[in-house]
């Protein structure tokens, strides 16, 4: 695979937190089971009301919601730096019968994305936001997802925020940026949410948790305006 040249010490973040997960999942096979997320569920009835039918997913992992989506009947573009959880993507779609609707490519969201212009009806990404990135990273990736978004198109993200016990504490990266079992996270706070809802429709920011400590996070909801005549 090839990849831009991030230099500096972001870089040397990224490239470290990329082969962690390669790890992560070579060595827990399918490690956040066959059941969508809650945030998935939502999405897709997000999606249907929007009249999606195509949705790209970036940072799929090992896809549970990718392969969640194409059960709903969407055609499914997942993304991923992990070639490992893309791998276990591909051989469970083939086993659900659904490798014709799951399209599963490697790639680095700190890159454009590889699509044109208003090519996508809806976009979906499950605590990617909020992995080793940047503000001003996360600011480049929302410009491109509107970038490829069709006219009224939809886009749900979920972030851990400023109020995770995590936040704060571990090893300090700057920039909101925290370490904690060798995963780095950033931790939004709900100016950075406004500051990516900027020209976007802000439909929904809610907040839930998920997992063990439990993680807090902001489900946001969100939309292109649609064409006007």
């Amino acid at each position: 695979m090839t990849h831009a040249d991030h230099g500096g010490r972001g870089g040397d973040l990224a490239a470290v937190q990329q082969d962690h997960w390669q790890h992560t999942y070579a060595d827990h096979p399918g490690m956040y089971g066959d059941q969508p997320s809650s945030p998935a569920r939502h999405a897709a009835d997000a999606f249907r009301a929007a009249g999606a039918r195509e949705v790209l997913e970036l940072g799929a992992g090992h896809g549970r919601d990718a392969l969640y989506f194409a059960r709903e009947g969407f055609t499914v573009r997942a993304t991923d730096f992990s070639a490992t959880g893309l791998e276990q993507l591909r051989k469970a779609a083939e086993q659900q019968g659904l490798a014709d609707r799951v399209r599963a490519e490697i790639h680095d969201v700190r890159d454009p994305l590889p699509l044109p212009d208003a090519s996508v009806d809806a976009v979906f990404a499950h605590m990617l936001l909020c992995m080793a990135l940047s503000t001003q990273e996360i600011h480049a990736l929302v410009g491109e997802v509107r970038r490829v978004l069709r006219p009224g198109g939809a886009f749900v993200y979920t972030v851990r925020h400023t109020g995770d016990a995590h936040y704060g504490t571990g090893l300090a990266h700057g920039d909101d940026i925290f370490e904690h079992g060798g995963f780095a996270v950033h931790f939004f706070d709900r100016g950075l949410v406004d500051a990516l809802a900027e020209g976007w429709t802000l439909r929904e920011v809610d907040p839930f948790e998920e997992g063990d400590l439990p993680r807090r996070l902001w489900r946001v909801t969100q939309s292109l305006p649609s064409s006007t005549s």
